[in-house]
């Protein structure tokens, strides 16, 4: 038996939390930590996204990069993402993962059905800067069919 001295009256209950949507979203890193993967045959970086604008602010959603791993591809993906995110927050050279905590970027979070349950989970599949999508591509040039010297 363990003594407690807690009062529920006087703390929120957790809720179950269902994902976010599938969307892009502002967000930052603000945590990142190497693990070993579960076969203990590589690691993995994993970040932790926190979404800091819009009606799911203060959610959290994560993703994995396969930094040391058997699978060249694996490795050869995480290294291509670890790549897009850089550069969505223009640290082009990195030292340490703490290095990109705190900077705004643009997710690209998707839903998808867990192998292992039947649930609904987010899954993050691209990275952009800030405001990628919400700044239109600029128009195309208009032509100008007149001569050289009536423009």
């Amino acid at each position: 038996m363990a003594t407690l001295n807690f009062d529920a009256n006087t703390v929120e209950p957790n809720v179950a939390l269902e994902p976010v949507p599938a969307g892009k979203y502002t967000a930052v890193i603000s945590e990142s930590e190497i693990k070993p993967t579960k076969s203990g045959n590589g690691q993995f970086l994993e970040l932790t996204f926190e979404i800091v604008e819009g009606e799911f602010k203060g959610r959290k959603v994560w993703t994995r990069l396969n930094i040391d791993n058997p699978s060249a591809d694996a490795v050869k993906i995480a290294r291509g993402n670890l790549s897009a995110i850089c550069r969505a927050v223009n640290v082009m050279t990195l030292k340490d993962s703490a290095d990109l905590h705190n900077l705004p970027l643009e997710i690209t979070v998707k839903c998808k059905k867990r192998d292992d349950a039947d649930e609904i989970t987010n899954e993050i599949k691209g990275f952009a800067p800030k405001g990628a999508s919400a700044n239109p591509a600029a128009p195309p040039p208009q032509k100008n069919d007149a001569a050289p010297w009536g423009r």
